[in-house]
């Protein structure tokens, strides 16, 4: 790895970190900076997931003061993406890796139109707590969708916690930043149970599993603090155009 190579990497694991707390999709730049930099969908997934998950661990401590005392329902949401992120990594290590290869560019224009719609589930589930102001509690349907979104997130992680966020924004009546911190707990869970296996079984690069988790974990904090600051179209505008530009390589390779 040269040292150029170092320095794209850890900014990208930076800027992933701050967008992963604030929209969520930090993946749709690193991983597409990982295969721009040689590495294999596989090695760039495996390693994305180890090297962000530290990242939306701080992400999750920066939002600590929207989950004050809603810690046991988070909990009950965490064992059923606990469960979920087992099943993506099985489903991502037992197919052959040509399946996983032909899928990625496909997974990646699914992140990309879920980071594009993002604002109208924003929209929708803020005006849905204006109407309805009863608290639904977690029931067995929120839970299964979330061991769902586990799968996907344990099996490429892009975007989850979009997909996380329209589900409890449907079936949950809590203000946006309090799912917004929901998201960034239930995304940290994933990340660290799908990292801890990639990490004994599967191809990873450890020199960049090291620079993602201190520029994610860095921005994690950033994006807890100031990411609210942040012009939400621009940081959108990022994910999708650098998201398109990667299936379009994927496909062209």
């Amino acid at each position: 790895m040269t040292w150029w190579h170092a320095v794209v990497i850890f900014i990208a694991g930076l800027w992933a970190g701050t967008i992963n707390t604030v929209v969520g999709s930090g993946t749709l730049v690193t991983f597409p900076v990982l295969v721009a930099l040689g590495y294999s969908p596989l090695t760039a997934t495996t390693s994305n997931a180890i090297g962000l998950a530290p990242g939306t661990v701080s992400g999750a401590i920066g939002y600590r003061q929207e989950l004050k005392g809603y810690w046991p329902e988070v909990v009950k949401l965490a064992v059923a993406s606990f469960f979920g992120a087992i099943c993506g990594t099985i489903l991502l290590l037992s197919l052959p890796k040509d399946a996983f290869e032909t899928v990625v560019p496909a997974l990646v224009g699914l992140a990309v139109v879920l980071v594009i719609v993002q604002p109208r589930v924003a929209a929708w589930v803020a005006k849905r707590r204006e109407e309805n102001g009863k608290v639904h509690k977690i029931g067995p349907l929120l839970l299964f969708l979330i061991f769902l979104i586990g799968i996907y997130g344990g099996y490429f992680t892009a975007a989850q916690g979009v997909m996380m966020v329209a589900v409890m924004g449907m079936l949950m009546s809590e203000s946006l930043q309090r799912l917004n911190g929901v998201k960034n707990a239930l995304s940290a869970v994933v990340n660290i149970v799908a990292g801890t296996i990639y990490a004994f079984i599967a191809p990873v690069s450890w020199p960049v599993v090291a620079l993602l988790a201190v520029g994610s974990t860095i921005g994690g904090q950033l994006g807890a603090k100031i990411g609210r600051k942040l012009s939400p179209k621009v940081l959108r505008g990022v994910i999708v155009v650098v998201g398109v530009a990667a299936m379009v390589q994927l496909l062209l390779k």
